[in-house]
């Protein structure tokens, strides 16, 4: 009996997934490194499900289609049941066509001898057109996870350029860090990564970010403990831990000569997957979202890094955790950082 139910349940699994209606995703910079190392895990069904069949849409600038079309014979040739289409294209109206999710990796890169006023300028032209084609083609459901740096601020240019969705469907990519956090937590106490929980990164995806693990667990030996308490050293997480954790992607380059791509596309795949799965009760991940509303004494109108949980695809800020003084610091001077930005971009986008 229990086999015939495993059977007919594989069986059933098999036919939802051929009659599931596919759902539309676009990538953008997806000729680039991060892309490469995220579209398989998507089109695999790692990231929206195992029975959810996904039509792929990557968006790239034209001097890129070539190397798309390379990326598009590589995803064929991976003969993936799930993955119904590939679609490359440089027009924003083909790739924010109907879409169900958005993830927004392409952005202008800081350039040798450039400035970071002159590196705002440029992305704010980039996602103002993005957010304008978001508004205008896609659907009103659409969530959008954006990756290109100086990503909060990216992320709230297009959502502003982007008024009919709403705000809270726009999220920029801090899991990053945060997973760099729990790792480095993990490997201290010496367990696994899955062992420590409810780290947070609070505020700007930059190197005045926050990493907190004053609320975080670690499991050890099987019973739960505060980060603090297991880690046993308070200098090492209030010091070398969070400039390790901030300077890391800066690390990355300066080993690889190239950016983070393999940990930047798991981060993407686990902020995805959180959104349209939910978290695990009684634990919360980071993501920038708007600030609107927080508890927290942050300025309203940023995208900023909060703990978050999810469920039936919202998030809910954490609300109501003890912040000390050495957080708070903290916390205002990546806001401070954000403010900063955001009024910096603004002044682009009313040129």
């Amino acid at each position: 009996y229990c086999t015939d139910r495993l059977t007919n349940y594989s069986f059933i699994r098999t036919l939802n997934s051929g009659n599931a209606e596919p759902i539309r995703v676009v990538v953008t910079g997806a000729a680039g490194q991060i892309a490469y190392s995220l579209l398989y895990s998507i089109a695999k069904g790692d990231v929206f499900g195992k029975d959810q069949p996904i039509i792929l849409i990557l968006l790239d600038i034209p001097p890129m289609l070539p190397v798309l079309d390379g990326v598009v014979m590589e995803l064929q040739d991976c003969a993936l049941p799930l993955l119904r289409e590939v679609i490359p294209t440089d027009k924003v109206e083909v790739g924010f066509k109907d879409i169900d999710a958005a993830i927004l990796v392409g952005s202008m890169p800081r350039k040798e001898g450039m400035e970071r006023k002159d590196l705002l300028k440029a992305n704010v032209a980039i996602f103002k057109t993005q957010g304008s084609a978001l508004d205008k083609y896609a659907k009103k459901t659409v969530k959008v996870l954006v990756v290109g740096n100086p990503a909060n601020t990216n992320c709230l240019i297009a959502s502003k350029s982007a008024p009919s969705i709403p705000k809270e469907n726009f999220s920029c990519l801090t899991r990053l860090d945060h997973n760099r956090a729990c790792s480095q937590v993990a490997m201290r106490c010496g367990v696994s990564s899955d062992s420590v929980k409810n780290v947070i990164i609070w505020g700007n995806h930059s190197s005045t970010q926050y990493p907190d693990v004053h609320h975080a667990k670690v499991n050890v030996h099987g019973s739960e403990m505060a980060a603090y308490d297991a880690v046993k050293d308070d200098a090492w997480l209030r010091g070398n831990f969070i400039s390790t954790v901030q300077q890391r992607g800066a690390a990355v380059i300066k080993a690889r000569k190239l950016s983070s791509a393999m940990s930047a596309a798991k981060a993407i795949c686990d902020h995805m997957r959180d959104i349209w799965f939910g978290t695990k009760e009684g634990e919360f991940i980071s993501m920038g979202v708007y600030a609107g509303g927080n508890s927290y004494g942050i300025p309203e109108d940023l995208i900023y890094s909060f703990p978050v949980q999810i469920k039936n695809k919202t998030w809910k800020m954490v609300d109501g955790l003890a912040i000390n003084d050495f957080s708070r610091a903290k916390m205002d001077a990546t806001a401070a950082e954000l403010v900063e930005e955001r009024d910096t971009a603004l002044d682009f986008l009313s040129q």
